[in-house]
């Protein structure tokens, strides 16, 4: 599988776009013009340096207001097209994408559209170049790749074929299916992009907020799919027009972008069985379904075990070579690490997830090229394999009983780390709050869809005191990981992250945790009166849930009664109690949490 990007996709000049697509392991770019334009370096100067990188030049674009015009226009459109005949010889470059009218067009008719291309495919096939048209999902007359394609059949050219794009086919909901109809050898490039699901208009959608596959809503395998089926065989290359990506530093966002692809390629090997051919497999993983402990880092952690204790945790032992400190309750572990060297401020380090076999999910991750974690392990310690997030939280890949062992004071009753009570107040991690900075949200949602396959959920947006924060939460199958990436409004990036600990009677727990000292987040009067009208909940109910700060949603599935800790450093807790079915988050709650915590 060749890959290729295009040099739109990556920030920076064009020598440096083409070291940072050489380091990710891209086969090959497509030059954006303006790149070139604004580049200092000669055209032959770029082949040379693409020839050492090992870089092939597979496509210039693009070339714009080519057809549907009048015969007199179509006499500049020659004269153009000439001069970057000429450019693209010097650049070693023998495909151009050519794009469907859209400023120009004054002719809304296929055949004079095919004859106009089929000049261009005269002309350019002097200079041994061919023509990918493109139909724009934005174009005057042609915004439908079965038209380009009609349009091409009647050109009737060797030089003249068709590009596929995935965005301007999905953007506008056109059926992919009838790729399969093109012979293979007319398609003569492809170029893929995801994109969320937005109500816009299509230019300003794909300009701003284009993705890299895994990333957004269209269902990408399954369009790879139909052009595999039609035979093609041509490079897989990214086209994406992000404004995040063209300030971020190129050699992530290129990693990001082969990452993409990796996973583009296994999912649609999965999809097309014997039919995927070449198409490279990640080994196989099933998503975790429970976490197996969360870290939390500082200089000085003292705050979070007093924290800790008040909710009910109990001590799990010392590490018996670092100033790490296990604390458990139930099957929920946190582990609580002093570095003199680390932030001051508690912050969540880290979070294990439990994988019964580490190998394929840590071969997963490195072909994905997840940036490894290395940490010290002395004699007769696990050596966990561990990976970081693009947000800098270190994801480790284990599973307790491997570990539990290296904390002498754990009972030895007791060797997978939880303590049942016998008042049945036992807990488990419910979910892990990550904020993610402003240049990395989308790319965290495309490292746990890949590395830890986990399922992305619909983006939600809750207001907050300081505008609205974005929210999609990453879940395996039956919702035993449940992990919410929030993005907040850049001048409140760097709040706080939470643990959310789930437990069958939040309210016995809420009482017991205040008796041992526990003041909960302080939830304003006005939020229970609402309650009182939007659910018609029974007055003691009420009742209770203001005398322990508690807070409540119910939707058609449950019920969820919950509450927060205050925060010690950037890190604060959650209580939450799912009755019967309720499967979300109380999304509804959030502002009032959020203005609680900005007060």
């Amino acid at each position: 599988m060749r890959t290729a990007i295009a040099t739109v996709c990556l920030s920076g000049g064009l020598v440096q776009k083409m070291y940072a697509a050489a380091e990710a392991g891209f086969d090959a770019i497509e030059i954006f013009e303006p790149d070139l334009i604004a580049a200092p370096q000669s055209p032959e100067e770029i082949r040379a340096l693409a020839d050492r990188l090992g870089l092939t030049l597979d496509l210039y674009q693009p070339f714009r207001d080519a057809e549907g015009v009048d015969e007199s226009a179509f006499g500049d459109v020659l004269h153009r097209a000439e001069a970057k005949f000429r450019l693209m010889r010097r650049l070693g470059i023998d495909l151009m994408l050519v794009c469907s009218n859209v400023g120009t067009a004054t002719v809304d008719d296929d055949e004079i559209s095919a004859g106009q291309l089929r000049r261009l495919g005269d002309l350019a096939a002097t200079y041994g170049i061919r023509l990918a048209y493109e139909a724009l999902a934005w174009g005057r007359f042609v915004d439908d790749y079965r038209r380009s394609w009609r349009i091409v059949e009647l050109a009737d050219h060797p030089n003249v074929g068709i590009c596929l794009d995935s965005f301007h086919i999905l953007s506008r909901g056109h059926d992919p299916k009838q790729i399969e109809d093109i012979p293979a050898e007319k398609i003569f490039f492809l170029q893929l992009a995801d994109a969320p699901a937005l109500s816009m208009d299509v230019l300003s959608w794909s300009r701003h907020h284009r993705l890299f596959p895994g990333e957004g809503s269209f269902d990408l395998p399954a369009f790879l799919g139909h052009v595999l089926r039609a035979g093609y065989a041509g490079p897989l290359s990214l086209e994406v027009f992000n404004d995040t990506f063209r300030q971020t530093d190129p050699v992530r966002t290129a990693r990001q972008a082969q990452r993409s692809l990796r996973w583009l390629a296994d999912r649609t090997a999965e999809l097309l069985g014997e039919e995927a051919g070449p198409l490279p497999r990640l080994p196989e993983v099933t998503a975790p379904e429970a976490f197996d402990f969360v870290e939390i880092k500082a200089s000085d952690t003292s705050g979070v075990e007093v924290l800790l204790e008040q909710l009910g945790f109990d001590f799990g032992g010392r590490h018996r070579s670092k100033q790490v400190r296990l604390w458990t309750w139930g099957s929920a572990r946190v582990v609580c690490n002093d570095v003199p060297s680390a932030s001051p401020e508690p912050h969540i380090a880290a979070v294990g997830f439990d994988v019964a076999d580490s190998d394929p999910a840590a071969q997963r991750a490195t072909r994905l090229m997840a940036p490894p974690v290395h940490r010290r392990t002395y004699a007769g310690e696990q050596a966990l394999r561990a990976f970081t997030s693009p947000d800098g939280t270190e994801v480790f890949l284990s599973h307790a009983q491997d570990w539990i062992g290296e904390f002498p004071s754990t009972s030895s009753g007791h060797r997978d780390g939880g303590v049942s009570r016998p008042d049945g107040h036992d807990a488990r991690i419910d979910h892990v709050n990550l904020v993610q900075p402003w240049h990395s949200f989308d790319e965290a949602v495309l490292f746990y869809t890949s590395v830890l396959s986990l399922t992305p959920q619909p983006t939600q947006e809750v207001a907050g005191p300081a505008g609205l924060v974005r929210s999609q939460v990453m879940s395996s199958p039956a919702g035993g990981v449940r992990l919410p990436l929030n993005l907040l409004p850049t001048e409140q990036q760097g709040q706080a992250q939470h643990i959310a600990l789930a437990c069958h009677d939040v309210i016995g727990v809420v009482a017991a945790a205040r008796e041992r000292g526990l003041r909960p987040l302080k939830v304003p009067g006005n939020y229970y009166d609402d309650l009182v009208a939007r659910f018609g909940l029974a007055d003691d109910l009420v009742a209770t849930l203001r005398d322990l700060d508690l807070l409540y949603d119910r939707d058609a599935d449950g019920e969820y009664l919950h509450c927060y800790t205050e925060t010690v450093g950037e890190v604060f807790f959650e209580l939450v109690e799912r009755r019967q079915r309720y499967d979300g988050y109380g999304a509804g709650n959030a502002p009032v949490r959020l203005v609680s915590q900005a007060g």
